[in-house]
């Protein structure tokens, strides 16, 4: 039954991602108004477990939006290479709780190799411990709490037995372009939403260096390498050399962070390293499945106090480190085993022509659509590309026009005032056939919209 079962799923699986290249990026309405039939009430009995799955290939498959192909640019979004598939099915085939080495040992192992190659690719200190979390949401929570540990401890105060009522207050400074989802991250953490020094940035929405404000006592300041609408990277070293050794710098590195392994793109992340933390996204530049995000911390102490739990029950004792002293999470997926496949597979060199490869690709955006007569708005650093069709009200014609066409999906922003279509190459499948596909029907939807 199991066998049989797995190879039905197989099979629709495989006939729904080479089908992916020839259908619309975004679902048909009639296929999204079909879900109906996946809803009703609770079964009484059994059904049968193919019969399931024949339902959900029936009605889910073409009412998804084509994120795994090639030509979706709306959001940050890597596709799934197909070893990273191939490994996510495995490991969900273990269904290993991967908390404790002592109980999950293979899967405890191939996350330690799996974040001492992650420290050597990206050129981070290799003292870093490291944390396999949902995304970078939680990937910044993770960094942001080890530098409230580590901020209060030096000044005498234990904020994980003590909390933060009475304790000295702490200095965020961040940008005025952080992600919405470091900000939300400080709020979890009691540090505020808006209780934070925000600082101009430039024109590209890189933080000012030279606007950073005097502080003392416990700071932590929040950088990014890759601004999700321009892709422009602050510079980490130039603030390090400005605030001292006393601050803690956390750099939110969702997308950004992997161009330091693209030789021609790691200058953008110069001195980098002199950081505290670091967050980023596997499931977006490195292509593995959703949900796998990695906080970096260089100091281990920090990060183990912040996140540890024992109990009398769990064998917590073991030579190596149990994943679970790292991340929030006591139970979750082994999702290092994705990661180790990819880098296994690709390599060095094969994660950096990836990203390098998706970087030429949105100049070559940049450089069709500017000669075909609309408006660039950013400087093309990585992966992102702004494009504005005059005013905002003519550009989100156009990028509705867009998306219901269906030879690819972008999505809308507005940058420092301005409406644009934002354009993120992210997939290992994007080949430089799709993009002269894409350019011609941007250009085919924008000439036929006023």
């Amino acid at each position: 039954m199991i066998r049989s079962l797995l190879e039905d799923t197989a099979a629709r699986a495989c006939t729904y991602l080479e089908g992916l290249d020839s259908r619309p990026v975004a679902p048909e309405p009639a296929a999204v108004a079909a879900l109906d039939a996946l809803d009703g009430t609770l079964p009484e009995g059994a059904t049968d477990p193919r019969a399931v799955l024949a339902l959900l290939d029936r009605y889910a498959s073409p009412a998804t939006i084509a994120e795994a192909g090639p030509r979706f640019f709306g959001f940050v979004m890597g596709g799934a290479l197909p070893v990273a598939l191939a490994a996510n099915w495995l490991a969900s085939a273990w269904d290993q709780n991967t908390g404790l080495y002592n109980i999950t040992p293979a899967t405890a192992r191939l996350e330690q190799t799996a974040l001492r190659w992650l420290l050597e690719l990206l050129e981070l200190p290799r003292e870093c411990a490291g944390a396999f979390v949902t995304g970078a949401n939680v990937a910044n929570f993770v960094g942001l709490a080890a530098a409230r540990h580590a901020v209060l401890a030096r000044v005498g105060w234990n904020v994980e037995a003590d909390g933060l009522f009475g304790a000295p207050p702490i200095t965020v400074v961040v940008g005025a372009e952080a992600h919405p989802t470091l900000v939300k991250s400080l709020g979890l953490l009691g540090l505020g939403r808006t209780r934070v020094t925000r600082v101009p940035v430039d024109a590209q929405g890189r933080l000012r260096v030279d606007a950073l404000p005097a502080v003392s006592g416990p700071t932590i300041a929040c950088l990014q390498v890759g601004n999700v609408n321009t892709g422009a990277c602050d510079a980490v070293a130039a603030v390090r050399e400005r605030v001292g050794r006393d601050v803690w710098i956390h750099v939110d590195g969702a997308f950004g962070l992997w161009a330091r392994a693209a030789p021609s793109r790691k200058h953008l992340l110069h001195g980098i390293e002199a950081a505290d933390s670091w967050a980023t996204d596997a499931h977006k530049w490195l292509n593995v499945p959703y949900d796998s995000g990695l906080a970096f911390v260089r100091e281990a102490d920090a990060l183990r106090a912040a996140m540890a739990i024992t109990a009398d029950y769990l064998p917590t004792a073991s030579a190596w480190r149990n994943p679970s002293d790292y991340t929030p999470e006591l139970s979750r997926r082994a999702r290092g085993v994705d990661i180790w496949a990819v880098l296994r597979s690709l390599g060095r060199a094969g994660v950096g022509g990836m990203i390098e490869r998706n970087c030429l690709q949105a100049r070559r955006f940049a450089q069709g659509l500017s000669a075909a007569g609309f408006e660039v708005l950013n400087e093309v650093a990585l992966n992102q590309v702004l494009v504005a069709f005059g005013d905002a009200q003519r550009t989100q014609r156009v990028i509705a026009a867009l998306q219901a066409e269906g030879t690819c999906w972008c999505g809308v922003t507005v940058w420092q005032e301005r409406t644009a279509m934002r354009i993120s190459v992210c997939s290992w499948a994007t080949t430089d056939a799709d993009v002269e596909r894409s350019i011609d029907a941007i250009q085919r939807v924008a000439a036929g919209t006023r």
